[in-house]
């Protein structure tokens, strides 16, 4: 646990660094809103990555085994790729700004491979709820860091030195692949990059139905897009209304962590007790109306009392729902092609935050900011339309799927 606590660290900490708090360097750099929002397009590889998943299912790195040895590869990368960004200039060469921004995102989704595969191994069903809740609270802990205190720092640092200093945080991540222990594989790893690539897929939808396979993947591309298109928008809109980038930091890494850690551990109580299928019922009802408050705030403007209330309730929510949808896309998985498997699910949900939102900018820029957060109330309710097919009420989803041999896959 204390493994996946620094790993989730780890895995959280380059994804606002190309995301949030990069729009905020931008918006300081008076780059125009609606390239802002577009920017988001950098993250396409948290949507592709798995196209190369089964080569980290396949292929054993020569140190620290088949999981670890990926980690320490992909977090020596981002440390010099986030520290690369401290030569970069966004109002003077925006396309090599976006370049290394990209090359964070490809190390960050290839470690984020190699991470949940980790997690997906390592834990055993009953562990798959605090295992979760541990990793999401690592995970959240980066996102302090890389939000509230960058954007502190900001105030008073060039951005460039910001950049670099994050960089060297990375060295936590290093720092726990080395001592994590290596998951024991109950099936043999794929024996050709072929089988690495097909195996998966026929695995999934032989034990779940072409059709019930095919509807989980549209309910993961969906259910979290109403909070994808706030968040990509969260950080100009509070810059854009008058507040200063201390005051979001403050509130967001105070307050707002508060709010999401207690949403970690609350979601992750509330999963143990009425099990997976009613916690992405009610879980993702809260999230849907969290945005009410950005919404409120849009039309009250400035307001310190409504910037409180807005990040705390929005955080909370967005940690109810942190918890349950990683313990529900692992528990999709079976180890064998954990990484290849992880990857194809997360991926799905990368896409409601990458290319489904990316004209967040455009449509707020079009609409004004009330509109555009009442919009992404409506963006909520297709994922949640999908709940009494993919995760019916009464009928609660299995922890984990069963252990199979190679031999049942094959046949």
């Amino acid at each position: 646990m204390a493994a996946l606590l620094l790993l989730g660290f780890s895995s959280g900490l380059p994804l606002y660094l190309t995301s949030r708090t990069l729009q905020a360097w931008m918006k300081d750099a008076q780059v125009d809103l609606e390239v802002i929002g577009w920017i988001s397009l950098v993250g396409l590889p948290y949507f592709l990555k798995f196209l190369w998943s089964p080569l980290l299912d396949r292929f054993v790195p020569p140190l620290l085994g088949r999981r670890r040895g990926w980690l320490v590869l992909t977090q020596g990368g981002l440390i010099l790729a986030i520290g690369a960004m401290a030569l970069q200039r966004p109002s003077e060469a925006l396309q090599f700004l976006a370049l290394n921004a990209f090359i964070i995102v490809f190390l960050s989704a290839t470690q984020d491979i190699a991470g949940d595969a980790y997690r997906t191994d390592i834990l055993q069903p009953q562990e798959l709820g605090i295992g979760a809740s541990i990793w999401v609270f690592g995970y959240r802990i980066a996102i302090l860091v890389t939000s509230a205190l960058a954007l502190i720092l900001a105030d008073y640092l060039p951005w460039p030195t910001v950049y670099l200093l994050l960089a060297l945080l990375m060295g936590v991540g290093v720092a726990a692949s080395f001592f994590a222990p290596e998951p024991v594989l109950t099936d043999r790893p794929p024996t050709s990059l072929g089988d690495a690539v097909y195996l998966p897929f026929k695995e999934f939808f032989d034990r779940k139905g072409v059709g019930a396979g095919s509807l989980i993947f549209v309910f993961i591309l969906f259910y979290k897009l109403g909070d994808a298109l706030v968040g990509n928008m969260a950080t100009p809109f509070l810059l854009d209304i008058g507040f200063t980038k201390t005051d979001i930091g403050a509130i967001q890494g105070g307050m707002g962590f508060l709010a999401t850690t207690v949403g970690v551990l609350v979601g992750g109580a509330v999963l143990n007790k009425v099990g997976m299928n009613r916690s992405l019922w009610v879980f993702g009802i809260l999230q849907a109306l969290s945005n009410v408050g950005y919404f409120t705030l849009a039309k009250v403007g400035k307001n310190v009392s409504f910037l409180v209330l807005a990040i705390n309730v929005e955080n909370f929510c967005a940690g109810l729902v942190a918890a349950v949808f990683v313990a529900y896309l692992m528990s999709l998985c079976t180890q064998r092609f954990s990484a290849t498997q992880f990857a194809l699910f997360s991926s799905l949900m990368a896409a409601s935050g990458i290319i489904l939102a990316s004209p967040a900018g455009k449509l707020a820029k079009a609409t004004g900011w009330p509109w555009f957060f009442a919009i992404t109330l409506c963006a909520a309710l297709p994922g949640l339309l999908l709940l009494p097919w993919v995760a019916p009420w009464n009928a609660p989803i299995a922890s984990v799927p069963e252990r199979i041999s190679e031999d049942d896959v094959q046949a």
